[in-house]
């Protein structure tokens, strides 16, 4: 996915919450360009107080591009390490690896057996690896294995376990969000019976994102070997920084600061007025020594203190392996239950759930009373509480953390029936509350005697549930 967030605006009309969901794949050691660009403004985002944020560890990508063993877990633990050090608030969102959350590759299968052959086919990295080999003479397919050609499910998993509504990518990346949305909408179409499973993602391009250049003037990449280290010592830095490509300009004569790169990197991270004056002193004529001395006490003013946790985290895997499943507990809260569900629309059910009723020749399935949990359209969370016979007997008020909708079933189960707190209205409904709040509301009823055979059968459903 490389450095690709997903968006997901949730809650009731009293609060809206966005969630962020930002997966960095674990190739390579994080350089300057990769800070600027999306660790730090994604790390700025995740501190705002109506996010709900998700950070992963894209380590089941890497695989597809990486068959070294050593690399992927070194990548593993210097890209987790740059994220922490950089300032991710842990109690604040959650962090941890794709590999430590089943549910995702379990869902990319699911998702598979809906997916078209010939969508993937359009995929445009597996049509590029095409063009390349029948360029050079080659079978079409030669070197492409299954991950690269089934790269967009595992994508589309990635997006959908979790219901992201926005996805901010750049525009290479806009093709795998439109594909997750057709996949999305093939599995609602075939299991959905009326419901809508996964929303359908939308591509939202972050023209703003920072794109540094790298110590040549070419965009900073691995790739072209010009890259400023992110957390390297700080001779390295400065070694680095004086590697930078100027003109011949001698000191004393002016320099244009938009055509020198090396001011598109202090631009980066200087403020507005340390900026203007550093354009200024460059039009007066600044050395180009003396401008990359500045560029490098502005680096390692902004660095130092990142990298010195940085390295004291490199030396405690133990702590960031506690850090990362802490993080997955949490996701899995989320993935767990909604992976149950996708089960069960597709026909992966517990056998202990049904009960075969021989009769005429046929046999009937019999389900226990359970409660359904949902997203609406306008991104909230409910729970239906449906009856043996899939009769609705509750639906819940909206809330804006599914983690609310578990807490509020897991009580009605602990409270046991006869704890149940139910009002009948002046018309044909009854409510449900809890701590002097109504969560839940029953269906209307013809009659009052229609009303309370339904609270009696709710009672009868919770009391089934609960032995």
């Amino acid at each position: 996915m490389g450095l690709a967030a997903m968006v997901a605006q949730q809650g009731d009309s009293r609060t809206m919450t966005t969630r962020i969901l930002t997966g960095i794949t674990t190739t390579g050691t994080p350089h300057l360009g990769n800070y600027a660009g999306a660790i730090r403004p994604a790390i700025v985002a995740s501190r705002d107080s109506d996010a709900d944020s998700f950070y992963f560890l894209a380590d089941y990508h890497a695989l597809i591009k990486c068959d070294d063993p050593l690399r992927i877990q070194r990548s593993r633990l210097e890209i987790a390490a740059t994220w922490l050090a950089c300032g991710l608030d842990i109690e604040r969102v959650t962090f941890y690896r794709q590999s430590d959350i089943p549910e995702i590759p379990e869902l990319t299968w699911l998702l598979t057996c809906v997916a078209g052959k010939g969508l993937l086919n359009r995929a445009h990295a597996y049509k590029a690896s095409v063009d390349k080999n029948l360029a050079e003479g080659e079978d079409a397919d030669a070197g492409v294995t299954m991950g690269l050609f089934s790269y967009p499910v595992l994508m589309a998993a990635d997006i959908l376990m979790f219901n992201a509504n926005k996805v901010p990518v750049g525009r290479d990346q806009i093709q795998h969000v439109e594909m997750a949305r057709d996949i999305g909408q093939r599995f609602n179409h075939l299991f959905g019976a009326g419901r809508e499973y996964f929303v359908a993602p939308e591509a939202l391009i972050e023209e703003s994102v920072a794109t540094l250049p790298g110590l040549d003037g070419r965009k900073m990449s691995k790739s072209y070997d010009n890259t400023i280290p992110l957390f390297g010592s700080a001779k390295q830095l400065r070694d680095a920084v004086n590697r930078i490509v100027t003109d011949s300009r001698a000191p004393g004569e002016p320099k244009d600061a938009d055509s020198a790169h090396l001011f598109t990197l202090f631009q980066a991270f200087a403020s507005a007025e340390q900026a203007a004056a550093f354009r200024a002193d460059l039009a007066g004529g600044l050395a180009w020594g003396e401008a990359k001395q500045r560029l490098f006490e502005l680096l390692d003013g902004e660095l130092a203190q990142a990298r010195e946790h940085y390295n004291a985290l490199m030396q405690k895997p133990g702590e960031i392996e506690d850090m990362l499943q802490a993080g997955a507990l949490k996701a899995r809260r989320i993935a767990t239950p909604f992976l149950g569900e996708l089960r069960e629309a597709v026909g992966l059910r517990s056998f202990r759930e049904q009960v075969q009723v021989a009769g005429a020749g046929k046999k009937k399935a019999v389900k226990a009373a359970r409660f359904v949990s949902f997203r609406e359209q306008d991104g909230s969370f409910r729970f239906r509480f449906l009856s043996a016979e899939g009769e609705e007997l509750l639906l819940s008020r909206p809330f804006a953390d599914p983690k609310a909708v578990g807490v509020v079933t897991a009580r009605l189960l602990a409270q046991g029936a006869d704890a149940l707190e139910l009002r009948a209205d002046e018309g044909a409904q009854f409510t449900l509350w809890l701590d002097g709040e109504c969560v839940a509301d029953s269906p209307a009823h013809a009659t009052p005697e229609a009303l309370e055979a339904a609270m009696l059968r709710l009672r009868a459903a919770v009391a089934a549930l609960a032995e």
